[in-house]
Protein backbone atom coordinates (compact mmCIF):
# COMPACT_ATOMS: atom_id res chain seq x y z
CA UNK A 1 0.00 0.00 0.00
CA UNK A 2 1.62 3.48 -0.80
CA UNK A 3 1.74 5.66 2.13
CA UNK A 4 0.22 9.22 1.88
CA UNK A 5 3.19 11.51 2.97
CA UNK A 6 3.01 15.80 3.50
CA UNK A 7 5.60 17.97 4.78
CA UNK A 8 5.21 21.33 6.27
CA UNK A 9 7.85 23.40 6.86
CA UNK A 10 8.49 27.00 8.57
CA UNK A 11 11.13 29.05 8.02
CA UNK A 12 12.50 32.04 10.51
CA UNK A 13 14.30 34.33 8.21
CA UNK A 14 16.86 37.42 9.14
CA UNK A 15 18.91 39.19 7.76
CA UNK A 16 22.04 36.92 8.18
CA UNK A 17 20.67 33.39 8.21
CA UNK A 18 17.22 31.43 8.74
CA UNK A 19 16.01 28.29 10.23
CA UNK A 20 14.39 25.54 8.97
CA UNK A 21 11.99 23.57 10.49
CA UNK A 22 10.12 20.73 8.95
CA UNK A 23 7.51 17.78 9.60
CA UNK A 24 6.88 15.11 7.88
CA UNK A 25 3.15 13.70 7.99
CA UNK A 26 3.15 9.95 6.92
CA UNK A 27 -0.53 8.29 6.91
CA UNK A 28 -1.98 11.77 8.65
CA UNK A 29 0.88 10.70 11.74
CA UNK A 30 3.09 13.17 12.94
CA UNK A 31 6.94 12.74 12.95
CA UNK A 32 9.94 14.29 14.49
CA UNK A 33 10.16 18.09 13.75
CA UNK A 34 13.65 18.63 12.07
CA UNK A 35 15.05 21.98 12.84
CA UNK A 36 18.18 23.09 10.65
CA UNK A 37 20.13 26.47 10.52
CA UNK A 38 21.76 27.79 7.20
CA UNK A 39 23.05 31.36 5.86
CA UNK A 40 20.79 33.54 4.31
CA UNK A 41 22.99 33.45 1.01
CA UNK A 42 23.21 31.52 -2.26
CA UNK A 43 25.38 28.56 -0.80
CA UNK A 44 23.17 28.10 2.14
CA UNK A 45 20.30 27.93 -0.18
CA UNK A 46 22.06 24.96 -1.77
CA UNK A 47 22.83 23.23 1.21
CA UNK A 48 19.06 23.60 2.52
CA UNK A 49 18.22 22.05 -0.88
CA UNK A 50 20.54 19.10 -0.43
CA UNK A 51 19.06 18.40 2.95
CA UNK A 52 15.47 18.44 1.71
CA UNK A 53 16.22 16.62 -1.36
CA UNK A 54 17.75 13.66 1.45
CA UNK A 55 14.82 13.69 3.80
CA UNK A 56 12.29 12.92 0.26
CA UNK A 57 10.77 16.27 0.88
CA UNK A 58 7.96 15.94 -1.94
CA UNK A 59 8.75 19.23 -4.83
CA UNK A 60 4.97 19.84 -5.14
CA UNK A 61 1.17 20.25 -3.83
CA UNK A 62 1.90 17.67 -0.55
CA UNK A 63 4.26 20.51 0.77
CA UNK A 64 3.95 23.80 2.31
CA UNK A 65 6.22 26.01 3.60
CA UNK A 66 5.06 29.03 5.52
CA UNK A 67 7.57 32.21 6.36
CA UNK A 68 6.58 36.08 7.49
CA UNK A 69 6.91 38.56 4.97
CA UNK A 70 10.36 40.57 6.33
CA UNK A 71 10.39 43.24 3.08
CA UNK A 72 13.25 42.02 1.53
CA UNK A 73 15.65 39.48 3.36
CA UNK A 74 13.01 36.49 2.09
CA UNK A 75 13.79 37.34 -1.11
CA UNK A 76 16.09 34.26 -1.87
CA UNK A 77 14.13 31.61 -0.32
CA UNK A 78 11.11 33.01 -2.29
CA UNK A 79 12.97 32.68 -5.49
CA UNK A 80 14.25 29.39 -4.71
CA UNK A 81 10.72 27.82 -4.46
CA UNK A 82 9.50 29.58 -7.52
CA UNK A 83 12.62 27.80 -9.54
CA UNK A 84 11.85 24.40 -7.31
CA UNK A 85 7.84 24.39 -7.38
CA UNK A 86 7.71 24.50 -3.08
CA UNK A 87 4.45 25.42 -2.48
CA UNK A 88 4.93 29.26 -0.30
CA UNK A 89 2.66 31.05 1.92
CA UNK A 90 4.27 34.44 2.62
CA UNK A 91 2.10 35.73 5.59
CA UNK A 92 1.56 39.07 7.35
CA UNK A 93 3.68 38.86 10.62
CA UNK A 94 1.37 40.02 12.73
CA UNK A 95 -1.49 37.97 11.84
CA UNK A 96 0.73 34.89 12.36
CA UNK A 97 2.24 35.99 16.05
CA UNK A 98 -1.47 36.94 16.57
CA UNK A 99 -2.19 32.90 15.31
CA UNK A 100 -0.11 31.35 18.13
CA UNK A 101 -2.12 32.56 21.00
CA UNK A 102 0.00 33.50 24.58
CA UNK A 103 3.16 32.35 23.56
CA UNK A 104 5.99 31.97 26.42
CA UNK A 105 9.67 32.81 25.18
CA UNK A 106 11.02 33.02 21.52
CA UNK A 107 13.72 32.84 19.81
CA UNK A 108 14.69 32.08 15.88
CA UNK A 109 14.54 28.11 16.44
CA UNK A 110 11.38 27.83 18.34
CA UNK A 111 9.69 30.81 15.89
CA UNK A 112 10.37 28.09 13.40
CA UNK A 113 8.78 24.93 14.78
CA UNK A 114 5.91 27.71 15.72
CA UNK A 115 5.78 28.15 11.77
CA UNK A 116 5.67 24.85 11.12
CA UNK A 117 3.08 24.17 12.86
CA UNK A 118 1.14 26.87 11.69
CA UNK A 119 1.47 25.52 8.27
CA UNK A 120 0.37 22.13 9.42
CA UNK A 121 -2.47 23.25 11.55
CA UNK A 122 -3.91 25.52 8.64
CA UNK A 123 -2.92 24.17 5.89
CA UNK A 124 -6.35 23.72 4.51
CA UNK A 125 -6.85 27.56 4.87
CA UNK A 126 -3.84 28.62 3.47
CA UNK A 127 -3.10 30.03 -0.11
CA UNK A 128 -0.04 29.41 -2.04
CA UNK A 129 1.81 32.67 -2.86
CA UNK A 130 2.36 33.75 -6.43
CA UNK A 131 5.65 33.02 -7.79
CA UNK A 132 8.47 35.30 -7.85
CA UNK A 133 8.01 37.94 -10.45
CA UNK A 134 11.37 39.50 -11.48
CA UNK A 135 9.19 42.40 -13.28
CA UNK A 136 7.10 43.01 -10.42
CA UNK A 137 10.08 42.69 -7.96
CA UNK A 138 11.59 45.44 -10.32
CA UNK A 139 8.78 47.63 -10.36
CA UNK A 140 7.93 47.63 -6.63
CA UNK A 141 11.89 48.82 -5.80
CA UNK A 142 11.43 51.41 -8.04
CA UNK A 143 8.32 52.64 -6.13
CA UNK A 144 10.26 52.36 -2.72
CA UNK A 145 12.79 54.16 -3.92
CA UNK A 146 10.43 56.94 -5.44
CA UNK A 147 8.75 57.25 -1.81
CA UNK A 148 12.42 57.30 -0.31
CA UNK A 149 12.99 60.26 -2.41
CA UNK A 150 9.91 61.95 -2.38
CA UNK A 151 9.45 61.97 1.50
CA UNK A 152 13.17 63.30 1.87
CA UNK A 153 12.05 66.08 -0.76
CA UNK A 154 8.87 66.96 1.35
CA UNK A 155 11.29 66.86 4.44
CA UNK A 156 13.89 69.82 3.46
CA UNK A 157 10.99 71.67 1.78
CA UNK A 158 9.13 71.64 4.85
CA UNK A 159 12.02 72.62 7.09
CA UNK A 160 13.10 75.89 4.91
CA UNK A 161 9.30 76.62 5.29
CA UNK A 162 10.02 76.70 9.09
CA UNK A 163 12.88 78.34 8.83
CA UNK A 164 11.55 81.21 7.28
CA UNK A 165 9.07 82.39 9.81
CA UNK A 166 11.55 82.81 12.25
CA UNK A 167 15.09 83.46 10.45
CA UNK A 168 16.19 86.76 9.06
CA UNK A 169 16.23 87.05 5.57
CA UNK A 170 20.05 86.89 4.89
CA UNK A 171 20.39 83.33 6.72
CA UNK A 172 17.46 82.38 4.93
CA UNK A 173 18.62 82.82 1.21
CA UNK A 174 21.95 81.13 3.08
CA UNK A 175 19.96 77.98 4.06
CA UNK A 176 17.96 77.82 0.40
CA UNK A 177 21.21 78.38 -1.42
CA UNK A 178 22.82 75.32 0.65
CA UNK A 179 20.33 72.88 0.21
CA UNK A 180 19.43 74.26 -3.65
CA UNK A 181 21.70 71.19 -4.68
CA UNK A 182 20.17 68.42 -2.69
CA UNK A 183 16.67 69.61 -3.62
CA UNK A 184 17.59 69.62 -7.66
CA UNK A 185 19.38 65.96 -7.10
CA UNK A 186 16.13 64.57 -5.10
CA UNK A 187 14.28 66.56 -8.01
CA UNK A 188 16.21 64.54 -10.74
CA UNK A 189 16.57 61.50 -9.33
CA UNK A 190 12.66 61.34 -8.79
CA UNK A 191 12.66 62.49 -12.90
CA UNK A 192 14.77 59.39 -13.43
CA UNK A 193 12.84 56.70 -11.33
CA UNK A 194 9.65 57.78 -12.83
CA UNK A 195 10.94 57.66 -16.48
CA UNK A 196 12.19 53.63 -15.38
CA UNK A 197 9.18 52.80 -14.04
CA UNK A 198 6.84 54.13 -17.35
CA UNK A 199 9.22 52.05 -19.57
CA UNK A 200 8.88 49.04 -17.29
CA UNK A 201 5.21 48.93 -17.03
CA UNK A 202 5.28 49.86 -21.46
CA UNK A 203 7.11 47.23 -21.56
CA UNK A 204 5.06 44.88 -19.99
CA UNK A 205 1.96 43.69 -21.60
CA UNK A 206 -0.17 42.78 -18.53
CA UNK A 207 1.27 45.37 -16.33
CA UNK A 208 0.51 47.80 -19.22
CA UNK A 209 -3.16 47.25 -19.68
CA UNK A 210 -4.19 47.39 -16.33
CA UNK A 211 -2.20 50.58 -15.75
CA UNK A 212 -3.98 51.90 -18.88
CA UNK A 213 -7.34 50.86 -17.28
CA UNK A 214 -6.35 52.43 -13.82
CA UNK A 215 -5.80 55.76 -15.10
CA UNK A 216 -9.39 56.38 -16.92
CA UNK A 217 -10.75 56.09 -13.35
CA UNK A 218 -11.04 60.23 -12.48
CA UNK A 219 -8.87 60.57 -9.17
CA UNK A 220 -6.58 57.88 -10.02
CA UNK A 221 -3.45 59.36 -11.77
CA UNK A 222 0.13 57.50 -12.73
CA UNK A 223 1.59 57.07 -9.32
CA UNK A 224 -1.62 55.71 -7.51
CA UNK A 225 -1.79 52.89 -10.26
CA UNK A 226 1.55 51.97 -10.33
CA UNK A 227 1.25 51.63 -6.40
CA UNK A 228 -2.00 49.70 -6.65
CA UNK A 229 -0.26 47.43 -9.20
CA UNK A 230 2.41 46.63 -6.88
CA UNK A 231 0.35 46.19 -3.74
CA UNK A 232 -1.54 43.61 -5.64
CA UNK A 233 1.31 41.97 -7.54
CA UNK A 234 -0.68 43.32 -10.53
CA UNK A 235 -4.14 41.57 -8.98
CA UNK A 236 -2.80 38.48 -8.72
CA UNK A 237 -5.15 37.56 -6.40
CA UNK A 238 -8.20 38.90 -7.91
CA UNK A 239 -8.81 41.15 -4.62
CA UNK A 240 -12.50 42.04 -3.70
CA UNK A 241 -13.27 45.91 -3.61
CA UNK A 242 -13.69 45.34 0.78
CA UNK A 243 -10.26 43.04 0.90
CA UNK A 244 -8.98 45.95 -1.15
CA UNK A 245 -9.86 48.85 1.25
CA UNK A 246 -9.57 47.01 3.90
CA UNK A 247 -6.14 46.88 3.25
CA UNK A 248 -5.41 50.34 2.54
CA UNK A 249 -7.42 51.12 5.89
CA UNK A 250 -10.39 52.96 4.75
CA UNK A 251 -13.41 50.45 5.54
CA UNK A 252 -14.85 50.97 9.22
CA UNK A 253 -14.96 48.13 11.28
CA UNK A 254 -17.48 48.06 14.65
CA UNK A 255 -16.38 48.43 18.10
CA UNK A 256 -19.49 46.82 19.94
CA UNK A 257 -19.61 44.26 22.73
CA UNK A 258 -22.64 42.87 24.36
CA UNK A 259 -24.34 46.34 26.54
CA UNK A 260 -21.24 47.63 27.49
CA UNK A 261 -19.07 48.70 24.76
CA UNK A 262 -20.99 50.77 22.02
CA UNK A 263 -17.50 52.74 20.01
CA UNK A 264 -18.08 54.31 16.99
CA UNK A 265 -17.10 52.39 14.17
CA UNK A 266 -13.49 53.21 13.55
CA UNK A 267 -10.93 52.30 10.44
CA UNK A 268 -8.10 50.32 11.96
CA UNK A 269 -4.58 51.39 12.37
CA UNK A 270 -3.35 47.91 10.48
CA UNK A 271 -3.00 49.36 7.12
CA UNK A 272 -0.86 50.31 3.79
CA UNK A 273 -0.06 53.52 5.01
CA UNK A 274 1.38 54.55 1.94
CA UNK A 275 -1.77 53.96 -0.04
CA UNK A 276 -3.83 55.55 2.39
CA UNK A 277 -1.78 58.55 1.87
CA UNK A 278 -1.66 58.91 -1.88
CA UNK A 279 -5.52 57.19 -1.75
CA UNK A 280 -6.46 60.46 0.52
CA UNK A 281 -4.82 63.07 -2.14
CA UNK A 282 -6.62 61.53 -5.22
CA UNK A 283 -10.08 61.67 -2.69
CA UNK A 284 -9.03 65.58 -2.28
CA UNK A 285 -8.34 66.04 -6.23
CA UNK A 286 -11.82 64.70 -6.69
CA UNK A 287 -13.57 66.81 -4.39
CA UNK A 288 -11.71 69.88 -5.97
CA UNK A 289 -12.41 68.47 -9.83
CA UNK A 290 -15.32 66.13 -10.26
CA UNK A 291 -19.05 67.73 -9.35
CA UNK A 292 -19.65 64.08 -8.62
CA UNK A 293 -17.63 64.09 -5.69
CA UNK A 294 -18.30 67.48 -4.86
CA UNK A 295 -21.95 67.38 -4.41
CA UNK A 296 -21.48 64.06 -2.47
CA UNK A 297 -18.80 65.53 0.02
CA UNK A 298 -21.40 68.77 0.58
CA UNK A 299 -24.00 66.67 0.66
CA UNK A 300 -22.32 64.46 3.45
CA UNK A 301 -20.84 67.28 5.61
CA UNK A 302 -24.27 69.17 5.56
CA UNK A 303 -25.63 65.74 7.10
CA UNK A 304 -23.62 65.88 9.88
CA UNK A 305 -20.44 63.60 8.75
CA UNK A 306 -17.23 64.28 9.84
CA UNK A 307 -15.06 65.60 6.60
CA UNK A 308 -12.15 62.59 7.08
CA UNK A 309 -15.51 59.55 7.20
CA UNK A 310 -16.53 61.15 4.11
CA UNK A 311 -13.01 61.24 2.62
CA UNK A 312 -12.91 57.94 3.60
CA UNK A 313 -15.79 56.95 1.73
CA UNK A 314 -14.58 58.41 -1.47
CA UNK A 315 -11.66 56.44 -0.88
CA UNK A 316 -13.65 53.74 -1.04
CA UNK A 317 -15.53 54.32 -4.13
CA UNK A 318 -12.43 54.62 -6.02
CA UNK A 319 -10.78 51.35 -4.64
CA UNK A 320 -14.40 49.72 -5.70
CA UNK A 321 -14.43 50.96 -9.10
CA UNK A 322 -10.57 50.15 -9.04
CA UNK A 323 -12.29 46.33 -8.43
CA UNK A 324 -14.58 46.65 -11.03
CA UNK A 325 -12.54 48.02 -14.04
CA UNK A 326 -9.95 45.72 -13.16
CA UNK A 327 -12.61 42.63 -13.33
CA UNK A 328 -14.43 43.37 -16.37
CA UNK A 329 -11.62 44.61 -17.89
CA UNK A 330 -12.78 47.32 -19.37
CA UNK A 331 -12.32 51.20 -19.08
CA UNK A 332 -14.30 52.92 -16.86
CA UNK A 333 -17.24 54.86 -17.70
CA UNK A 334 -19.11 58.01 -15.98
CA UNK A 335 -22.84 56.57 -15.85
CA UNK A 336 -23.74 60.31 -14.66
CA UNK A 337 -22.38 61.82 -17.89
CA UNK A 338 -24.07 58.87 -19.94
CA UNK A 339 -27.49 59.51 -18.35
CA UNK A 340 -26.91 62.88 -19.44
Amino acid sequence: MESNVKCYLGIDVSKSWFDLSFMKVINHQRQTVVTERFDNTADGIALMHKLLVKQSVPFDENSLLVIENTGIYHRRLWRYCSEHSLPIHIGNAAHIKWSFGIARGKNDVIDSKRLCDYAYKQAEDLKATAALDPVHLKLKDLMTSRSMLQRQLNAIKVYLKELKNSNDKDIQQVMEKANEAALKGLEKSMQKIDGLIASLIKDTEGIDKNYELLNTIPGIGNVIAASLICCTNNFAGKPSGKQLASYAGVVPFAQTSGSSVKGKNKVHPMANKELKAILHMAALSCIRNYPEFREYYDRKIAEGKHSRSVLNAIKNKLLLRVVAVIKKQQPYVDNTKVAA
